[in-house]
């Protein structure tokens, strides 16, 4: 009944926090095996893991912070570890748990096996605490997650909210997506759906998702608070913050992320490959269970209204053609302006513009004072400029043209998507 506990930690000062709260938490803490990805700044050792240098549980990679290559580089290489433990836990370096989590899991799991889950898999973002003021500010209702848009690069963002009416539940909740930062199933997981380490950042959590599912895997969300998560790790170093060439990573993750859904006319090559699509379903089950068309960048209606997985079937609309009627493409995009573009103090509206590749206007909806004003005045010292509508074009550009009442027109700003 042993758990196999795959970390990736980043310069985290919360790292040995997690593992302390782990350990003093679980109801049969000698069932915990930890493989650890340990990407440490040389110069700080506030994420020190020498009081377990003697432990048998641990199994520890250390890496000099420099010498990364991302997130999913360092959960493959945790992945490598595993020998065959009953079940897998899958959490960032910045937790807290639940008295007795491991056996509230296991349970969890257990019980829907018995239901005819064969391989059920938990997830999702959990809710959040603050560690400046903790335990006080732990939330303390189950969290599911929401579809929120296809970025232009392809992937898929969510949204974590309150599941509904989760006190008068008694088991946990179909999930359509996959949390990196906590995730437990199985321990076989950690072999039959792999981090890819060409993945960097974004795309990895729709992607395992998707893997999971294909492989047999059947998603859900806790019904109870387990475990909690820390959002914003701020004031702390990311990697990104210091390799040089992430950008280089990020844009690579992309493309293969796009090339493993079909996306923008690329082929799925290598899809059934190890880092691929399992053979148990097939991605069509995957869009027809949750509801996203990934050639096409669109969703059903019945996921943008938030209603339980699964979606209707394909047969129960009528046939395929009925089955794509039911999709729109939303866009939904954040523009960031730096204030040093914007230094006027009397704008009194900005034209903000959608365009495809051959200049066509797709939307255009302007900013007003009240917007702008709420925008200048933002607690991250930019402006962001939030559109979403629907449209069967790809949107390539934007622009943001501001309007002074004293200079009139002032310089256009744009980008590329």
């Amino acid at each position: 009944m042993k758990i196999f506990i795959q970390i990736a930690s980043f310069c985290d000062p919360q790292l040995p926090i997690t593992i302390e709260d782990c350990i003093k938490n679980a109801k049969k803490p000698e069932n915990l095996v930890f493989s650890i990805a340990r990407q440490y700044n040389p110069d700080d050792q506030s994420d020190s893991l020498e009081k377990w240098k003697d432990d048998t549980r641990f199994k520890v990679v250390n890496i000099p912070h420099k010498e990364s290559k991302g997130v999913c580089w360092a959960r493959n290489l945790v992945q490598q570890q595993y020998e065959g433990e009953k079940y897998t836990l899958q959490i960032d370096s910045h937790m807290r748990f639940t008295p007795n989590w491991d056996e509230t899991l296991i349970k969890m799991v257990k019980d829907l096996q018995k239901k005819g889950h064969k391989k059920p898999l938990l997830t999702g973002y959990v809710p959040s605490f603050n560690p400046e003021n903790d335990p006080t500010e732990r939330i303390q209702e189950p969290w599911r997650m929401v579809f929120d848009r296809f970025i232009p690069e392809g992937a898929v963002f969510f949204l974590p909210e309150t599941i509904p009416n989760w006190k008068e539940l008694n088991s946990p909740v179909p999930a359509r997506f996959y949390s990196a930062h906590f995730c437990f199933t199985l321990g076989e997981f950690s072999k039959e759906v792999q981090h890819n380490p060409e993945y960097y950042f974004h795309g990895e959590e729709i992607s395992i998702g998707v893997r999971a599912f294909t492989h047999g895997y059947d998603l859900f969300h806790t019904h109870r608070v387990v475990i909690w998560h820390e959002y914003t790790r701020k004031g702390r170093t990311k990697q990104w913050d210091v390799d040089k060439e992430w950008v280089i990573k990020n844009n690579h993750s992309h493309f293969t992320n796009r090339k493993l859904f079909g996306m923008d006319g690329l082929t799925q090559e290598g899809h059934e490959g190890k880092y691929g699509f399992g053979n148990v379903r097939t991605l069509r089950d995957y869009e027809e269970y949750s509801g996203l068309l990934f050639s096409e960048r669109s969703i059903q209606q019945y996921t943008l209204d938030k209603k339980d997985a699964p979606n209707p079937s394909i047969e129960s609309l009528g046939g395929f053609e009925n089955w794509k009627k039911q999709f729109a493409r939303v866009f939904k995009h954040c523009i960031d302006i730096q204030y040093a573009s914007v230094p006027e103090k009397d704008y009194d509206f900005w034209v903000v513009a959608f365009h495809d590749d051959s200049g066509e206007t797709l939307y255009r909806k302007d900013a007003d004072k009240n917007e702008i004003s709420r925008m200048m005045n933002d607690p991250d010292k930019y402006c962001k400029v939030w559109r979403d509508f629907q449209t069967t074009k790809q949107v390539t550009n934007w622009v943001v043209w501001p309007h002074s009442e004293s200079k009139g027109w002032c310089d256009r700003i744009t980008g590329k998507l």
